[in-house]
């Protein structure tokens, strides 16, 4: 099975995502679908960017977040990632915020969210 990707969203590493925001919405005009506390995304239509303090419950931190089509393809990607020998740093978790999600890293060490809405 070939992924599907559906959206591709930088996670920028910041002592307090909500310090931020009137950069983001203010000065850009985006807006805020999501706010966490730990995690914030902003976005206009598919621009979006995620201001993140500290995962809250995967061992590090995320540089990138992949949200995959469906549960289906989030589970094939998972086991090619595993059958290819990259590093899951955060196992398939089933999020309180709707999502199931893991955590891979790429072989340059790149931490990768990858999730899809369940």
């Amino acid at each position: 099975m070939t992924p599907t990707v559906r959206r591709i969203v930088a996670n920028l590493a910041v002592d307090d995502p909500a310090a931020d925001a009137p950069f983001w919405t203010g000065l850009l005009g985006l807006e805020t679908p999501m706010d966490m506390g730990w995690i914030v995304n902003h976005s206009a239509g598919t621009a979006q960017v995620q201001l993140i303090s500290r995962d809250a419950t995967a061992p590090e931190d995320s540089r990138v977040s992949v949200e995959v089509a469906d549960l289906a393809t989030l589970q094939s990607v998972h086991d090619g990632a595993v059958a290819a020998g990259y590093e899951i740093v955060h196992p398939l978790t089933d999020e309180p915020w709707g999502v199931r999600r893991f955590f891979v890293r790429t072989p340059q060490g790149v931490v990768v969210n990858v999730l899809a809405h369940g």
